[in-house]
């Protein structure tokens, strides 16, 4: 799997880089598909710190696309990783579905 980050406005250090990396590859248990990831990390409003994760994965098919706000920008990836698993988990029920 592929996984693009682009972070707007700032210079994203490596142990975001890394917390990024770990939350994208853990969702390859629920889904073995995925192609390619891309991350955008961006400054909502900088001076209310709000920081936003916008994680989009392709899929043979598909793309999903979910983006997370808080105030910590891994706080942010962290829940739009688990976002991410719930749509994962229901894409592949809808597969088997098909299957039976």
């Amino acid at each position: 799997m592929n996984i693009n980050i682009t972070s707007r406005k700032f210079k994203a250090k490596d142990s975001l880089k890394d917390h990024i990396n770990a939350e994208v590859n853990a969702l390859t248990k629920f889904n073995d598909d995925i192609m390619e990831a891309n991350v955008v990390l961006s400054f909502i409003n900088p001076k209310d710190s709000i920081k936003e994760a916008e994680i989009i994965l392709q899929l043979p098919g598909k793309l999903l696309s979910v983006s997370e706000s808080t105030d910590d920008f891994y706080k942010s990836v962290s829940g739009a990783a688990t976002k991410l698993e719930r749509k994962l988990k229901k894409v592949k029920s809808k597969k088997l579905a098909k299957v039976r």
